[in-house]
């Protein structure tokens, strides 16, 4: 039997990671919890009090959310919950009147987003990901636009990652179903060679044999030892692969465990997963 859950996923090369600052991958113990990363997390956001614009309301509320090397956190919740304004937060996308935001020890809470993305940071947002008048491979080429070394390793590892991909390469994304094009728009931000993998809603609209698809493809990036954050729709499902999950509501902190904490506790499950 398997030591650890993802033993028999995953190529286990870090190639399309970025190859400084990022780190070595945490191992996974049993029960797929990877261990905490020495000196802190590798991204995380402190108490996070904002909301958009200047003079907007505040959508988060002393809101706390990180992610380690190695491992899988989710961010889940009702609609409304302030989920995706939490991931924004740390992309540099709104305004934050208290808090701060760290990336591998570095306090990044004033850089733009587009100097998270130098920093390595890759996001993908829920829609208008792609651009779909542009061939799959003209798509994956725009990824790499902040690279000046040779993107062809890469590209060989997003379409071993995503074989459709691979297939399609020549044809233009926006002929391509919803499930391809978030496949596209995933393989995009890995063409940087981010130190961190933040996905907004990458299941959403997807039939549900896609998303496991896509849930298996995001084990395989994790187990290279990028950390992954996503928030996600479907909690039962993203918590099952969750190393550490966080429930939002009215944009605060209302349950945080592991993935399987969370599964079990009985307010969570009555509230958020149904029963």
């Amino acid at each position: 039997m398997s030591s650890t859950p993802f033993d028999n996923r995953g190529n286990k090369d870090a190639s399309i990671v970025n190859p400084h600052g990022q780190g070595t991958a945490i191992p996974v113990e049993a029960g797929g919890h990877a261990r905490p990363a020495p000196g802190g997390p590798f991204l995380s956001g402190e108490a996070m009090t904002g909301g958009y614009g200047k003079n907007g309301p505040d959508i988060l509320h002393n809101c706390s959310i990180s992610v380690d090397r190695g491992e899988i956190a989710v961010i889940v919740g009702p609609n409304g919950a302030g989920k995706s304004t939490g991931m924004k937060a740390l992309f540099g996308m709104l305004n934050l009147r208290e808090g701060h935001v760290k990336l591998d020890g570095e306090d990044i809470t004033e850089l733009t987003p587009q100097a998270r993305v130098v920093k390595g940071m890759g996001f993908v947002p829920q829609t208008q990901n792609i651009f779909t008048s542009m061939t799959v491979e003209e798509n994956l080429e725009m990824g790499a636009f902040i690279r000046t070394d040779d993107i062809t390793d890469t590209m060989e590892q997003v379409y071993e990652l995503f074989p459709i991909l691979g297939d399609k390469r020549n044809q233009p994304a926006g002929e391509l179903s919803g499930g391809q094009r978030q496949q596209v728009a995933v393989g995009r931000a890995l063409m940087t060679q981010p130190k961190v993998l933040m996905l907004d809603e990458p299941t959403a609209g997807v039939s549900p044999i896609v998303m496991d698809e896509l849930f298996d493809r995001i084990i395989e990036v994790a187990r290279t030892g990028l950390p992954v954050l996503m928030v996600e729709q479907n909690a039962r499902q993203a918590l099952e692969i969750a190393d550490k999950g966080y429930v939002l509501v009215q944009g605060a902190n209302a349950h945080t465990g592991t993935g399987q904490e969370l599964l079990a506790d009985p307010d969570v499950r009555a509230s958020f997963l149904g029963g």
